[in-house]
């Protein structure tokens, strides 16, 4: 079983959406900037570290990259049986799922980046990485400290992130190295997420998800709340709405997809910490990352070959060395009359128009036949056709 696991705030990085500016899933980048009102394009392509580290901007950031890969994942065919994300990766995983409009996501990243930052800042708040210490000795360490400090991530095993009020946070540190912890290490962030800290900015977000409409999900979603899977529309609102103030149990969220059948984590979006934790908390799991173009083939590779663990690929099979190519908007397919089976394509070929948008091929090989006919309303991201590659 595969599932896709999609990273939260911190896993940003200056010009992380550049790899992919040129691939045809980009155009959800423009469909962002126009639904939230701010140039998306230049978060990915040319902000600096100092903005990124901004909560409002690296969330918004995060997200839309995330559905980039996310989209590019598809193009492939390449389906998960469910999905999981950290934090603000709960709202990619939801997206992904289809409990979440595209458009709809969007507006509540950015009421949520922007509520979180107004709440930081109305309330000092920190955060610290305790590192070789059980979780429940870290709560223990908590709990013996007088100020506000809690348990914000349960991440992997030894890997428990405290937040609170910035002295108690070093208060519970040094307990916390008392009880045998090998490293407490401070972050590098503005305010105490998923804490009591972020109340105001949890009273201001239920109004956006309370307007907002569900739906019942494709595929299950493992929530950060609760640590299970759930599939109906109508436990989400109360599972985002408690979500800021409570811990992310990330560690749970693993044992609950390993105890379900899950083998093969893929990584959607920016980074690989997510991968890194599925590493320290299933150590036999097939896991992969996907930051550029370029993996889309080595994960292809995997799932065909099944390496590492006999990975199948949940779906319509393809053989490693084939590829799909989608339609990038709805309307009426029109094919290029030069172009037939056994045709030899470089990368960007136009295979055709859905209307007035050119369909390019994002891969170079040879077409081994149309999967939609001359005349044929099709539907944005409906397979157009099949190449193979050399």
């Amino acid at each position: 079983m595969i599932v896709f696991m999609y990273p939260g705030q911190g896993s940003q990085a200056p010009a992380m959406g550049s790899a992919w500016k040129d691939h045809p899933s980009w155009e959800l980048v423009t469909e962002a900037s126009e639904v939230a009102g701010r140039d998306v394009a230049e978060l990915l392509l040319t902000a600096d570290a100092d903005s990124l580290k901004a909560t409002h901007n690296s969330q918004m950031a995060t997200f839309v990259l995330s559905m980039v890969v996310f989209d590019a994942v598809t193009r492939i065919g390449v389906e998960a049986a469910g999905h999981a994300g950290h934090s603000l990766g709960e709202y990619s995983a939801l997206t992904a799922a289809g409990v979440l409009d595209y458009a709809d996501a969007v507006r509540l990243v950015g009421e949520r980046g922007d509520a979180m930052r107004a709440a930081a800042d109305e309330q000092d708040g920190t955060m610290a990485a305790i590192l070789g210490l059980d979780d429940d000795q870290v709560d223990i360490a908590c709990a013996r400290v007088a100020g506000d400090v809690w348990v914000a991530n349960y991440n992997a095993p030894g890997q428990v992130v405290i937040a609170g009020a910035p002295v108690a946070v070093e208060e519970a540190s040094a307990v916390a190295k008392e009880l045998g912890a090998k490293r407490a290490m401070a972050l590098p962030v503005g305010g105490a997420f998923h804490t009591p800290f972020m109340s105001p900015a949890r009273d201001r977000l239920r109004k956006a998800i309370d307007q907002t409409d569900f739906r019942d999900a494709d595929t299950f979603v493992v929530a950060n709340v609760d640590g299970a899977s759930h599939t109906s529309a109508k436990d989400w609102n109360s599972l985002l709405n408690a979500q800021l103030c409570s811990p992310v149990r990330w560690r749970q969220t693993l044992h609950a997809l390993d105890a379900d059948g899950a083998h093969t984590f893929v990584e959607i979006g920016p980074g690989a910490v997510l991968t890194g934790m599925v590493k320290r908390t299933l150590k036999e799991a097939n896991r992969f990352t996907i930051n550029t173009p370029d993996d889309l083939d080595g994960l292809l590779e995997s799932i065909g070959s099944g390496s590492g663990t006999g990975a199948v690929h949940e779906g319509e099979h393809l053989f490693a060395t084939e590829r799909l190519v989608v339609s990038p908007a709805a309307g009426v397919f029109t094919p290029e009359t030069q172009i037939e089976n056994g045709s030899k394509i470089a990368r960007g070929t136009v295979l055709g128009m859905v209307g007035d948008v050119p369909v390019r091929s994002a891969f170079a090989g040879e077409i081994q036949g149309f999967l939609a006919l001359e005349g044929e309303r099709v539907t944005a991201r409906q397979p157009i056709a099949w190449l193979r590659q050399p």
